[in-house]
């Protein structure tokens, strides 16, 4: 047998095996969590994160973004965060940039340590964020989600209250299929799919034409094929990166770029699945 044939196995033995029972703790201080999640490095998911979460606090929620992906934070660089999170020795004040609530940890490590950890460490660090964060009065949590279906997805969905889940992917098929995957983990767990989205969906020429590099529609089949809502798609666009790695999120950067008011639509859509 492949390693890639028993990497998969092992996955769904996880998921299959795991109780539906489990009493899912609440993260305090928050209304509402959200995990994004792509199942699939490599797709945009934490720049969609970012972006979401300036898009629902300029319509008027308190948010907090939770940097879930343990080996590889992003949330420092993309918030231009490089201070230490206070503690009393106890629990963690998160910090405040753009009038959104952080937490990585990355705040806690210097930025080209790796983390070098086993998955019951990485486990630990999650539940340490998500019950030990005083988190303040948030309508909305986004919790970046690390990519794959591994021990950091089946512990917010087994041991912490989840509301809902974006699945993030760009339209290619070998993206599609971790995507998959990563929908019957989220259904088998009980946790709702808010709906997907497709990133990166096509490139814009300056004179007005559209190329499919990735492919075109696979994100949307996919979610007629599993009966989940389809939130939009997102173009191909150099601000958004430039935007990330200048540490300002597109939709704080400029609200009125064409790819920040595509964000703005989508979280619309989102925070009209609480009301």
């Amino acid at each position: 047998m492949n390693n890639k044939k028993s990497t998969s196995i092992n996955e769904e033995i996880k998921v299959k095996t795991a109780s539906k029972n489990f009493i899912k703790k609440p993260i305090p201080g928050i209304k509402h969590a959200i995990a994004v999640s792509s199942a699939k490095g490599g797709v945009g998911k934490s720049t969609f994160a970012a972006n979401l979460a300036v898009a629902i606090k300029k319509l008027g929620s308190k948010v907090g973004i939770l940097d879930a992906d343990i080996y590889g934070p992003s949330l420092p660089k993309m918030m231009n965060i490089s201070e230490k999170p206070k503690s009393d020795g106890k629990n963690i004040s998160p910090i405040n940039k753009y009038d959104i609530q952080c937490m990585s940890i990355g705040f806690l490590t210097e930025e080209q340590t790796p983390m070098i950890w086993r998955g019951p460490m990485a486990t630990s660090a999650i539940r340490t964020f998500t019950q030990k964060v005083l988190w303040k009065d948030l309508d909305f949590l986004i919790i970046d989600m690390p990519p794959g279906t591994g021990d950091i997805q089946l512990t917010f969905s087994q041991e912490i209250k989840i509301d809902g889940a974006v699945i993030v992917s760009t339209p290619q098929e070998i993206a599609l299929l971790d995507v998959k995957r990563g929908i019957k983990m989220f259904e088998k767990l009980d946790v709702k799919i808010l709906g997907l989205v497709n990133n990166m969906s096509h490139f814009e020429t300056d004179d007005g034409k559209n190329y499919a590099i990735f492919g075109e529609g696979g994100v949307e089949r996919t979610a007629n094929e599993f009966n989940k809502n389809f939130l939009g798609k997102i173009p191909i666009d150099s601000d958004v990166g430039k935007a990330a790695d200048n540490g300002k999120p597109l939709v704080e950067e400029n609200s009125n770029h064409k790819i920040s008011k595509i964000y703005l639509e989508i979280a619309k859509k989102i925070k009209s699945s609480f009301q």
